[in-house]
């Protein structure tokens, strides 16, 4: 399941050096001019889930395999993109594509790095970024409805819900706010489906601030939390050039001397990582055996043969059964014997719905 989230934000506030921080198989250039990003990178990066090393303590398998999300480091956008200024239609396009999206802000002072905007100021970035995209969606929205309206007014009540929903879109995006703010559910979702508009995807902001606000924040970061609060998003403050200092050092021993010099506990990406795998609403199941302990990364919600699916389309087809065991049970009696004994390991058919955690063993047949 190859989930994005995109970085985003003004050019030189930190958006490469974080993808180089987060990603463990590519490495973006970062450097202090605009459009250093033009083509995308994209990383393939590896969930931290301790639950991976207390059952490969228990199972002593060959191998592990962490569940793994990617992150795409996106061009830098300026004002006017949605009209094509600077990389704007390209870096718009790469938006689309992405399923969520981390919004790099810059929380910190520093005259050596270029800055065409003005003073600092967080919500003043962020508005940037927010007005244009909500300006790329309201014209997507507008030649919908315009397609739309000549439908509804046949009276098809399917086609005049769609333009009522749309209306609902166009109305709020005149006002600037963002169309993930609206809800949109159920089958009012079919109007603006085939849209993938910019300001519905879930976002997460990532105050990049100063060394010494690593672990208090700052004004700058203060004020955009209090912002995110107000719409329902949450904020990870970091200082990307120190975990993308942390993050070439190969020894865990080192890592830990570098925390214990910042106070850290461990390092800011994980909590970046773990905050965007939330935000895609994925959860992990585990498939535990000598071969190996892997995570299997699946949408909340789904039920035990969506789950079996992501290892074999076959065991969707087939799916017969699944035999759980909850995550805190296996590390309590220590084994999948051990739990079946002591009634732990449980039967489940095809409407059960999956928990964040379960050791999961599917019987199917093709």
């Amino acid at each position: 399941m190859a989930l994005q989230a995109g970085i985003v934000g003004l050019p030189n506030v930190g958006k490469s050096t974080l993808f180089n921080a987060v990603s463990n198989s590519a490495k973006a250039q970062a450097s202090n001019y605009r459009f250093c990003t033009i083509e995308p990178n994209v990383g393939q990066v590896d969930v931290p889930d301790y639950r991976m090393g207390k059952l490969a303590e228990i199972v002593m398998p060959n191998r592990t395999l962490p569940a793994t999300i990617e992150f795409v480091d996106i061009a830098g956008l300026v004002k006017g993109a949605s009209k094509g200024e600077g990389l704007g239609n390209k870096f718009l396009a790469n938006i689309r594509e992405v399923d969520a999206i981390v919004h790099v802000i810059r929380c910190f002072d520093d005259d050596n790095i270029l800055r065409e905007e003005g003073e600092i100021n967080p919500i003043g970035d962020k508005e940037i970024i927010d007005t244009e995209l909500q300006l790329k969606d309201l014209d997507s929205v507008e030649k919908k409805i315009q397609r739309v309206e000549k439908m509804a007014k046949t009276g098809d009540p399917k086609f005049k819900r769609q333009f009522e929903v749309l209306q609902s879109c166009r109305n709020h995006l005149f006002e600037g706010k963002n169309i993930r703010a609206l809800q949109i559910e159920g089958e009012d979702r079919e109007a603006i489906a085939d849209l993938f508009l910019l300001t519905e995807k879930p976002v997460l902001y990532v105050a990049n601030v100063d060394e010494a606000a690593i672990l208090t924040g700052n004004k700058y970061s203060d004020v955009l939390v209090k912002a995110a609060h107000e719409e329902g998003a949450q904020v990870i403050v970091m200082n990307n050039n120190i975990e993308a200092q942390i993050s070439e050092l190969e020894t865990l021993e080192d890592k830990e001397l570098f925390f214990a010099e910042y106070g850290l506990t461990e390092p800011g990406l994980n909590r970046l990582i773990r905050s965007t795998y939330t935000l895609l609403n994925l959860i992990t199941y585990f498939t535990a055996g000598v071969q190996e302990v892997r995570a299997w990364t699946i949408h909340k919600g789904w039920k035990a043969p969506q789950a079996a699916s992501v290892i074999h389309t076959d065991f969707e087809k087939g799916f017969i059964k699944a035999e759980v065991i909850a995550y805190n049970d296996y590390v309590q009696y220590k084994s999948e014997a051990a739990c079946r004994e002591n009634g732990k390991l449980r039967i489940e058919g095809k409407e059960y719905v999956v928990n964040d955690g379960d050791v999961m063993h599917f019987r199917f047949n093709v």
